[in-house]
């Protein structure tokens, strides 16, 4: 495994002979990768914990933007070679993840991996889902795909309003306490939260039907577990908390240990620091590469949004 202080090595190293170092060792780790599985290789990497606060978001989150990346990066891919994915991402926009969720399945079918070695949280999640397996080590974390307004979490907006409601109903002088709350309610919001935890089950539990669980009798059942465990945001109390691995795996998800395989815990965690080292050190908010080294990404600043520059 290549750890921080190797991977600074190697990039002072590559600094003397190449224009982008940082470009060069992320590729190098990548394709050495993608030589050992013999499968392609994608890293989706945002650097959401480096470039934070206002501002950010649409930097490094899930957007509609993010499929130009891979449909750069799924050019001349041998599709039947199947596909692993490396994510570390804070999630994002619904409708874009279902979107390429959808892409990646036409592309590759179900023949896909999720290699997970930190954090994969929200509609990253929901990506993971698609995967036959989920490659986690003691270190990474999933989590909560219950579905946000801004600070809001659609399913407390409806826990909180049935029990005003039922206050009410049994106390109908409370109105004058409750009014304040209710006031703030805008028009079709209740409906508008019941349709996005009722969309982001569905889209959990399609991309589990279609890989992890595909073929599978009761497929629907373990399917229907996981996008309930994953969207209770009662059981879960914040949707940043961290599932570890072993919960991912009583609730059902098919996870694949790190630590059960050295060599394949060290490329990965290779991998996984040569594209943090980037975020951490360049203006670069995201990135999407594959293994031959076909990228693009999204800086902030006067950085430039996309190269394949080396």
């Amino acid at each position: 495994m290549a750890n921080w202080d190797e991977i600074s090595e190697e990039v002072d190293e590559l600094a003397r002979t190449t224009k982008n170092p940082f470009n060069e060792v992320r590729r190098i780790h990548l394709n050495r990768f993608a030589e050992k599985t013999g499968r392609n290789a994608l890293a989706y990497y945002s650097g959401w914990l480096q470039k934070n606060g206002p501002g950010f978001g649409s930097f490094v989150s899930i957007t509609d933007e993010d499929k130009n990346g891979l449909m750069a990066c799924f050019r001349n891919m041998k599709f039947e070679n199947g596909l692993d994915i490396f994510i570390h991402s804070p999630g994002g926009n619904v409708a874009a993840t279902d979107s390429l969720i959808h892409y990646i399945r036409s592309k590759f079918g179900s023949n896909v991996r999720v290699f997970v070695p930190q954090l994969s949280m929200s509609g990253g999640t929901m990506i993971a889902f698609a995967g036959k397996e989920i490659w986690m080590g003691l270190h990474s974390n999933l989590g909560p795909i219950d579905p946000q307004f801004g600070s809001q979490p659609a399913q407390l907006v409806l826990d909180e309003f049935d029990d005003i409601s039922k206050k009410i109903a049994s106390a109908p002088e409370l109105i004058h306490v409750y009014r304040p709350i209710l006031e703030q309610i805008r028009p079709t919001f209740l409906s508008t939260c019941r349709h996005a935890i009722d969309w982001s089950k569905e889209i959990g539990k399609k991309s589990l039907m279609r890989g992890m669980f595909e073929g599978h009798d009761d497929a629907e059942e373990k399917a229907d577990k996981i996008v309930n465990y994953f969207s209770d945001a009662t059981q879960h109390k914040h949707h940043s908390r961290h599932i570890h691995r072993e919960e991912c795996e009583e609730v059902g998800l098919k996870i694949m240990n790190f630590e059960s395989d050295q060599e394949m815990q060290d490329l990965a965690l290779g991998v996984h620091h040569a594209f943090v080292f980037t975020l951490m050190n360049t203006p670069i908010a995201k990135i999407i590469e594959n293994q031959n080294g076909i990228f693009q990404a999204k800086a902030i600043g006067d950085h430039p949004l996309s190269s394949n520059e080396r």
